[in-house]
């Protein structure tokens, strides 16, 4: 089974258009608090097998950390575990998000 991705240009085309997306971002609160992408559903990495049913099972879920390595993790095991074909994973995390799309949204 593929890890779908799709980079910082295809999600913010894809947000332009108004496609429904759910944002989701595994990382800590703290990072969370840092920077996000406006709104994104915090859904820190070790809380998914509790929180996996706030997951969209009606669009596409696209699962966010910082540099994507933790992103791709969640994604690998919702895929596995619950089953779940509509998550893709921000390539490059929210650091490539703020370096090639939002420059407002602060680098750490």
């Amino acid at each position: 089974m593929s890890l779908p991705e799709l980079t910082p240009e295809q999600l913010r085309d894809r947000l332009a258009a108004g496609e429904a997306l759910q944002l989701v971002d595994v990382r800590q609160p703290e990072e969370f608090a840092y920077c996000r992408i406006e709104g994104s559903l915090l859904l820190p990495l070790g809380e998914l097998p509790r929180r996996a049913e706030e997951l969209a099972d009606d669009r596409p879920v696209v699962l966010i950390c910082h540099h994507g390595v933790r992103s791709m993790q969640a994604l690998a095991y919702l895929q596995h575990r619950h089953g779940l074909a509509n998550l893709l994973n921000l390539r490059g995390g929210i650091h490539a998000w703020s370096i090639r799309v939002d420059p407002a949204v602060p680098v750490y």
